[in-house]
């Protein structure tokens, strides 16, 4: 898998956590409210996982803010992991 690609994937790993972070939610209670699994959710969260489109647009709603504000800070991989914006 290209470099980048596994970059993007990271980056918006640490931006879905520190969002749910911000909500003061466990990983369990995130994945349960997006119906996604507590492994997967994991997955996500570590950058381990490219994610579906529906599964974003899930995290979206759940997390109560547009698609454009979860990604972010994900679009570029030469920028520096963050866990924020």
């Amino acid at each position: 898998m290209d470099i980048r690609v596994k970059i993007i994937q990271k980056k918006l790993g640490h931006r879905i956590r520190y969002l749910r972070k911000q909500k003061g939610w466990t990983q369990e209670q995130l994945a349960y409210e997006s119906g996604l699994g507590p492994a997967s959710m994991g997955a996500i969260e570590r950058g381990e996982v490219s994610v579906r489109f529906a599964n974003l647009l899930r995290l979206s709603q759940v997390l109560d803010i547009t698609l454009s504000e979860l990604l972010k800070g994900t679009d570029d991989p030469r920028s520096g992991i963050k866990g924020g914006s």
